[in-house]
């Protein structure tokens, strides 16, 4: 009976969270170890459909790096990276295209789909949800101490999100996964980072929260302990100093990035954990870090 009693409590303790976040958009990236381990791609599926279930409005936008490398690697095709980005030819791109928008995506929409929800895979293609350009990435000549141009293929930036799509399919109760894949105005196809799309997307639905799911805990502070918020205000001076370091600069620059365009609350959360979405938002806690505007 106490275990019951304890049940309950957990779903009082959810109520004022619901109620706030009913109606609301949530953005969250996937993945990472949450997209490979079995009971973890279980319970992100369940998370989401319960989101669906109470009134919330999520969308997923996913990645798959080492998926596109496994497939790249069994068809003996070269990869380069430079600056952590994969340089993307025409004949990667095609792997990319094929992985992102039909593997990786239809995996999840039939994760989804199998658990009861209502899952539906996009790519930017599709009701030209995301324009892309190409993204210019340079680097400091040695010798000449100028800056050089790099150009590491179809690898793009968003330009544009229309969110037409999205919205359509919310109000049907589907719920929107998305690739990133772009398109820019001459039709050209473009790899991009799944934290920007995301951060985009969420700027451009207006979302309450943008979540991003990764292999760490959190942000960390220089003795290695968690750091629950971040006031946008601070992280200049958190970059500067190297608190924020490495691949965590990215995604931080992306809730910055999502907060300028309008979203309320970002979450860099640990996707090991089982069902990290639901205690971040229904718990008085939540886990993982929040960067947000707080002054």
């Amino acid at each position: 009976m106490q275990e019951l009693i304890q049940k309950a409590h957990v779903l009082v303790e959810a109520l004022p969270w619901i109620r706030t976040f009913y109606g609301k958009t949530i953005v969250i990236k996937y993945g990472g170890n949450a997209m490979v381990e079995e009971h973890l791609k279980k319970s992100f599926a369940n998370d989401i459909i319960l989101m669906k279930y109470i009134g919330l409005n999520p969308v997923v936008v996913h990645g798959g790096g080492p998926q596109i490398g496994k497939v790249l690697k069994a068809m003996g095709i070269e990869t380069n990276f430079v600056q952590g980005m994969r340089v993307t030819d025409a004949q990667t791109m095609d792997v990319v295209e094929m992985v992102l928008g039909g593997k990786v995506n239809k995996e999840i929409v039939n994760n989804i789909n199998q658990h009861g929800g209502r899952a539906v895979g996009l790519t930017g293609k599709d009701g030209n949800l995301i324009t892309a350009r190409k993204l210019e990435m340079t680097s400091v000549n040695p010798d000449t101490l100028t800056p050089e141009i790099i150009d590491i293929g179809m690898v793009g930036e968003v330009a544009n999100i229309n969110p037409a799509i999205i919205r359509s399919l919310d109000e049907a109760n589907f719920i929107p996964v998305i690739a990133p894949v772009g398109v820019d105005e001459q039709g050209r196809t473009y790899n991009i980072n799944a934290d920007l799309v995301a951060g985009k997307v969420a700027g451009a639905l207006q979302a309450e929260k943008l979540i991003l799911l990764t292999d760490i805990e959190g942000v960390k502070d220089k003795q290695g302990e968690l750091l629950n918020t971040i006031d946008i205000a601070a992280v200049k001076g958190l970059i500067e100093d190297g608190t924020i370091a490495g691949g965590m600069i990215p995604k931080v620059t992306c809730c910055l990035d999502a907060i300028t365009d309008g979203v309320q609350k970002t979450h860099i959360i640990d996707g090991r954990m089982e069902h990290a979405c639901l205690l971040e938002i229904f718990t008085d806690q939540g886990i993982g870090t929040a960067v947000a505007k707080f002054n």
